[in-house]
């Protein structure tokens, strides 16, 4: 007999819930910002690593044992940068405005509904360091999809200058 599980249902809602809404994201879109949610993701997958070896937090999470919460990342986290890239790239005053208000979000009721779940536990670390870590990534990750764009738009463009 299947007996319901708070952690696992959590979890799984946690990456299903946000990938809803990504076909009205439109492809275009999509895949134009896919190379920046998944090098963030990346990037955040072996720090989670590194945090869970010092401590700073543990994942408890059920639906992907191990140092990385996937749920988390996979969830939330990617289709947010996607969503946040696509209704603000190009106005960088709107991109750090929207990652301060939903990193605060991210930061302390999100993650604190976490820990009451089960699923995450913050041990060395505190909310407000996640928090700050999380603004310097949403400035890194700017430039790195500047660089992204300017690469792909520079072949193109002196490609027109030979014809």
């Amino acid at each position: 007999m299947y007996t319901y599980n708070k952690k696992k249902g959590f979890a799984l809602a946690m990456i299903l819930i946000p990938w809803l809404t990504v076909p009205f994201m439109g492809r275009r879109s999509f895949f134009r910002f896919l190379p920046v949610a998944s090098f963030i993701n990346l990037f955040i997958s072996v720090f989670s690593v590194k945090a869970n070896m010092k401590k700073w937090w543990i994942n408890k999470n059920p639906l992907f044992p191990g140092y990385v919460d996937f749920s988390y990342i996979l969830g939330p986290y990617y289709v947010a940068t996607l969503w946040i890239f696509k209704l603000t790239y190009g106005n960088f005053q709107k991109y750090l405005i929207i990652n301060v208000l939903l990193n605060v979000i991210n930061a302390f009721p999100f993650i604190s509904v976490a820990e009451r779940v089960g699923i995450f536990k913050f041990k060395k670390m505190k909310h407000v360091t996640w928090y700050f870590i999380c603004i310097a990534l949403s400035i890194f990750i700017y430039g790195y999809q500047y660089l992204v764009e300017k690469s792909i738009r520079q072949p193109n463009s002196s490609s027109s200058k030979l014809s």
